[in-house]
């Protein structure tokens, strides 16, 4: 995987996140992930890795387990549970953490996706946190995105990327600086082209390529019903060779009209490569 990423051009992979099961890993085996795709980047591409949790002293641990095994950057998402879950206390959570990473940090925000999610007015106050260099903007809310632009405007180093694979070219046309798909190990190709024509002007030839890349995408998840999500993706990547299994812990089906499909693209992908 890490090979195709460097071939495809990617510049970072974001390991042990929601399409990687990192909250379900048991933390022996993140490490292990984690050395490995560090092992093989070689400094060729970035490695973020995932560290959310319940509290600031578990983050902390996770984000030194991540630097001992290589990653650059850490990512923390919302918490899967944190009891007395103020706006305060759940803005601290991230504040707190950040304060104690050994590694640049960033945020991954999946707003009202997730029951516990950074409120809106305090969204500005995580993201120019100084060790905050990122942000993951999985929401798909325009208010959640004008709190982003809002800390960038005061904070130019500040990088956002859109996570929401269903909405790349408005993002884009938001002022965002690029994408992190979790279905980029798929898409990747699709995701080049489309950044490169909207950097080039070239607008209807990047909205081709990404009505091209939603085609590829829900054919792989299912339809827009998503049904085959996490399957169909391991499934994909089974079919190029990256994987061994498409076992997954969230027990998504592999419906007959998906395995057709991700296996006639992955025959055709693997015969142009």
């Amino acid at each position: 995987m890490v090979e195709a990423a460097v071939a495809d051009g990617l510049q970072g992979l974001f390991l042990a996140g929601t399409c990687g099961e990192g909250p379900w890993l048991p933390n022996r085996e993140r490490i292990r992930l984690v050395e490995a795709a560090s092992k093989a980047a070689g400094g060729r591409i970035k490695i973020a890795a995932q560290v959310s949790d319940n509290s600031v002293p578990r983050i902390r641990d996770n984000m030194n387990d991540m630097a001992s095994a290589g990653a650059d950057y850490v990512v923390i998402a919302h918490p899967p549970t944190l009891l007395n879950a103020t706006p305060e206390r759940v803005a601290g959570l991230f504040l707190e953490s950040a304060s104690v990473s050994p590694l640049p940090v960033g945020i991954y925000d999946l707003g009202a996706r997730r029951p516990l999610a950074i409120a809106e007015d305090r969204l500005e106050s995580v993201f120019l946190h100084p060790k905050v260099e990122f942000v993951k903007d999985s929401s798909g809310a325009p208010s959640r995105r004008a709190a982003a632009l809002a800390a960038r405007a005061k904070r130019p180093g500040l990088k956002l990327f859109n996570g929401d694979e269903f909405c790349a070219i408005e993002y884009l046309e938001a002022g965002y600086d690029g994408f992190m798909f979790g279905g980029a190990v798929v898409a990747a190709p699709y995701m080049r082209r489309i950044g490169a024509h909207f950097l080039a002007g070239r607008i209807a030839e990047a909205k081709a390529e990404d009505t091209l890349m939603k085609a590829v995408l829900f054919g792989i998840y299912g339809g827009e019903s998503i049904a085959c999500w996490l399957t169909g993706l391991k499934y994909s990547l089974q079919c190029l060779v990256m994987f061994s299994t498409s076992a997954s812990f969230l027990g998504y089906p592999l419906t007959a009209e998906c395995k057709a499909y991700i296996e006639a693209y992955t025959a055709a992908r693997r015969q142009r490569e």
